[in-house]
């Protein structure tokens, strides 16, 4: 399943196009999350009640398949629903890369724009670092977060990169910021968000860096899992989910939103308790093995 291919489906579907409310789309995008990193897939060590409860409420698909196993190139199937490296996209570009998403591909954003969504991504996006790859040359009308992973900065401890920038909209407005901050950050934009349009059609696109190396939590969730920082960091990544979910019931939004919560590959095995788990799958990101595409995937939309 491709999810680019599966919103632009809906939208065809005859129901929709005579009802009178719009449908919302909210895609939550974890980075290296495994298959094996949600409850129902037998995680330990930390709760998630969130999106347990939207595993209650919505749908788990057991067989979803991440377009790649690496961060950019599964990030462009995602956004597009083409075939990565038939886009050009085999890989994750790194800082200063001649190449990102090409401005004759669609993405999810670019198709519903002419229908009049307001569309928004926060967070990481790693489809080029130049100003024509980012965000609002490819059909959003905002865009706050960092342009590639947030290891690709000074502190890496093997390759040289540069100062990793923190961007509002096409503007860098910080340089090595504060990680701890990135999931609250990214989650407080994202109900900003959708409070600003939650009287017009909107499309959020919430691509948190986390639980990608190096891991970072806040304050709030420090210490609270009985597995370390990882099942700290997965801990503040559902209180995202939380807060996504609850705006959306307040403002009377949740029966007409479709939410998908997915991983864009597989957990980097090599890096051990900072990494997470496949849930028995073979292999990790980088491989076209089960523990590298196979991610989680669940969708709520009431009805």
């Amino acid at each position: 399943m491709r999810v680019a291919t599966l919103l632009i489906g809906i939208l065809c579907l005859p129901q929709l196009l005579s009802a009178k409310k719009h449908t919302n789309f909210v895609i939550i995008l974890m980075d290296d999350m495994g298959y094996g990193d949600v409850c129902s897939n037998g995680a330990m060590g930390y709760e998630m009640p969130n999106l347990n409860r939207m595993l209650k409420e919505g749908m788990q698909f057991t067989h979803f398949y991440a377009p790649q196993a690496v961060s950019g190139a599964s990030r462009a199937g995602i956004l597009t629903g083409c075939y990565p490296n038939r886009i050009g996209m085999a890989g994750a570009p790194s800082p200063g890369a001649k190449n990102g998403i090409h401005e004759d591909e669609l993405t999810i954003a670019e198709v519903l724009k002419p229908k009049g969504y307001t569309c928004a991504a926060y967070g990481k996006w790693h489809l080029g670092d130049a100003i024509p790859f980012l965000p609002l040359r490819n059909g959003f009308d905002d865009y706050y977060g960092i342009p590639y992973s947030n290891d690709m900065w000074p502190n890496h401890p093997s390759h040289r990169y540069p100062d990793l920038p923190l961007i509002e909209k096409e503007k860098v407005i910080e340089l090595n910021p504060d990680q701890s901050r990135f999931t609250t950050d990214f989650t407080n934009k994202a109900v900003d968000f959708i409070d600003k349009n939650k009287k017009n059609p909107f499309f959020l696109y919430l691509a948190h860096p986390m639980p990608h190396v190096p891991l970072a939590v806040s304050d709030k969730f420090k210490g609270k899992s009985a597995i370390g920082l990882y099942g700290d960091v997965m801990m503040e990544l559902d209180w995202s989910i939380g807060e996504i979910l609850h705006k959306l019931k307040r403002e009377g939004l949740d029966e007409n939103t479709l939410v998908i919560v997915l991983s864009d590959n597989g957990p980097w095995l090599n890096y051990g308790n900072h990494a997470g788990n496949t849930g028995g799958l073979r292999e990790g990101k980088g491989t076209s093995f089960e523990g590298g595409q196979r991610v989680p995937c669940i969708m709520q939309w009431k009805g």
